[in-house]
């Protein structure tokens, strides 16, 4: 006489969030490690982007010129 097959269920673990996957990857963090704020990045100059999209349309022409040629 057989048996029927009996399918167990398995065990699934809860997801992770991403704090306890680092965790659980690379351990706890330690003192050697220390996270820094940088200050804020300072405006941009209206005369460097100017110039620098003078730079691109010309280098765009040169580019132009030389596949008519």
């Amino acid at each position: 006489m057989a048996l029927p097959h009996l399918r167990r269920r398995r065990w699934r673990a809860r997801p992770l969030d991403e704090a306890e996957a680092y965790a659980r990857c690379h351990g706890e963090r330690g003192s050697d490690v220390k996270l820094v704020r940088l200050p804020p990045r300072r405006p941009r100059y209206r005369s460097i982007l100017r110039t620098g999209e003078q730079l691109r349309r010309r280098f765009e022409e040169r580019l132009n010129e030389r596949e008519a040629s």
